[in-house]
């Protein structure tokens, strides 16, 4: 589990998280300037108005993207960052497909591989 492609994995997935998260509580991009698609801007807008969604989630990318960097409790992380991925792979299939697709999958697909790379750890909670 200590290879040295788990460990560029788990970094960059984790500079990632810090990123887009910071960027979620800061709100540093609006995203008013690239979102074209009518249904994506009134999503966003929607979480936006509400007013605690974005910063919650923004925190918990953060806090994952701190625990991945630091390689604390990383089994614990990755489950706390699939359904984040999930999300964020189907809104980009269904909101946003031509912009941040290859983001999103890029996302899923390194948490995939760190879940199947620490999955000794995780076969407790399925049997």
């Amino acid at each position: 589990m200590n290879s040295n492609f788990t460990k560029i994995i788990r970094f960059v997935l984790g500079i990632i998280l810090i990123v887009f998260g910071a960027n979620k509580l800061l709100m540093i991009f609006n995203g008013t300037g690239f979102m074209p698609a009518l249904k994506m801007s009134t999503f966003t807008e929607s979480f936006s108005t509400i007013g605690y969604i974005l910063p919650v989630v923004g925190a918990l990318e953060v806090y994952i993207g701190i625990l991945l960097v630091l390689k604390k409790w990383v089994p614990f992380a990755l489950i706390l960052l699939a359904p984040i991925s999930v999300n964020i792979l189907l809104f980009h299939i269904f909101l946003d497909l031509s912009g941040g697709m290859i983001g999103a999958f890029i996302v899923a697909l390194l948490n995939g591989i760190l879940i199947y790379k620490h999955w000794p750890q995780f076969k407790p909670l399925f049997y």
